[in-house]
């Protein structure tokens, strides 16, 4: 709150001030009337009790102003404090109510004129000279300006403080959904932060900057974090990248994303946000992070990939028959053995996918069939083969 509201003294007689005081119940019945009328967001809102509990506020604002301009110094700074205390809490209490600043300066801008207009009439009528009228003016529209002033700084600081306040609990809320907490902690979690759920969700992580970029145009409900978040510690932390969840639907993200570096993890229900999450984070681990990853079309790499050295272990030990070879050759027949896996066998692709003639690969696989013996029968050998080559 401001320190400045403070007026000048009006040298009113008593007559003048006595008219002028009898005159504030009714004045505070027009002003609320005519803020009713001429501003929607407070023509339902003053209505019954609220209205006369608004009325009784402006009656007693009015009373401050006549206190403050006619009262000896200690008394007038008192009265002050008090007037600027509850302008301050009108303007937070606006905000709670969910009312903007244009309404409540609007109320403010109609309030005045139609208090002035008032105020100066009974003034008149009671005597004030033209040069008296002009003063009381000055005061009058210059007490209104900091009272607004003071009204709308009680608002932007409670829209601040719940901005700051929801925030923080809608970063509860994502953390939570990617540690995997309990359904009916997360349903109290989105509660508090007033948070809509959605009926699915999909993880996306992507770099900071282009976090900054996306996030504006995707649903409104996306969940973020970033940082140094405990949730994300086990992935290392996930320096200079955000974690965003997503509501609505797979294929609409996706054209969204476009062309962004990300990956995306499964679209679930939007309680079990944590499996989103952790696929798409080992697709980034592993190094699937070229482009726009979408790991639902890198299933067989993220299973053959999940244990790195288990499948480093499990290739070593498929080509162990090749070992005595020399390097050039050891990799010719790698490349056969592979091939020949995944054509099942069928000499003509092979030798296509290979660049080669078909004379060359009956060559190469009697080779194979000597290193191999019966193995290259057995069905174990050739799924693990498969996922050891493919």
């Amino acid at each position: 709150m401001t320190d400045r509201l403070m007026t000048q003294p009006l040298g009113f007689s008593e007559e003048q001030l006595a008219a002028l005081r009898a005159r504030l119940p009714r004045l505070g019945e027009k002003v609320v009337a005519a803020i009713m009328a001429e501003v929607p967001a407070y023509s339902a809102a003053f209505q019954g009790r609220m209205g006369k509990t608004i009325q009784t506020a402006v009656t007693v604002a009015l009373a401050g102003f006549f206190d403050m301009t006619t009262s000896p110094g200690a008394d007038a700074t008192n009265a002050a404090a008090q007037v600027r205390a509850a302008a301050y809490e009108l303007g937070r209490g606006e905000a709670r109510s969910g009312r903007s600043l244009d309404a409540l300066t609007a109320a403010y801008r109609i309030g005045t004129a139609t208090a002035w207009r008032d105020m100066s009439r009974v003034a008149v009528e009671h005597g004030l000279s033209a040069e008296g009228l002009a003063g009381f003016a000055e005061v009058v529209f210059d007490f209104l300006d900091q009272l607004s002033a003071e009204s709308l700084a009680g608002h932007a600081e409670e829209l601040a403080r719940s901005g700051r306040l929801r925030e923080r609990q809608l970063a509860q809320l994502a953390t939570a959904l990617i540690g995997g907490r309990e359904e009916e902690r997360l349903a109290q979690l989105a509660e508090q932060a007033d948070w809509a759920a959605p009926q699915r969700l999909t993880a996306v992580i992507l770099p900071l900057a282009a976090a900054r970029s996306v996030r504006p145009i995707l649903d409104p409900r996306t969940l973020g974090l970033a940082g140094d978040v405990e949730a994300l510690e086990p992935y290392g932390g996930l320096p200079d990248h955000a974690v965003l969840l997503v509501p609505g639907a797979r294929a609409v993200l996706l054209r969204t994303l476009g062309s962004t570096t990300a990956v995306v993890g499964p679209t679930l229900p939007w309680k079990q946000a944590q499996a989103s999450f952790q696929r798409a984070a080992r697709a980034l681990t592993l190094g699937l992070d070229d482009g726009l990853v979408d790991t639902d079309l890198h299933l067989a790499s993220l299973v053959v990939l999940a244990d790195a050295a288990a499948h480093d272990d499990l290739r070593a030990r498929v080509l162990a028959p090749l070992a005595p070879l020399r390097d050039g050759q050891r990799e010719k027949l790698t490349d056969t053995l592979r091939a020949w896996l995944l054509h099942q066998g069928r000499r003509d692709d092979i030798a296509e996918a290979l660049f080669v003639h078909p004379q060359t690969i009956r060559y190469r696989m009697g080779q194979l069939r000597e290193a191999y013996g019966e193995r290259l029968e057995d069905p174990s050998f050739v799924r693990d083969a498969t996922i050891a080559l493919g």
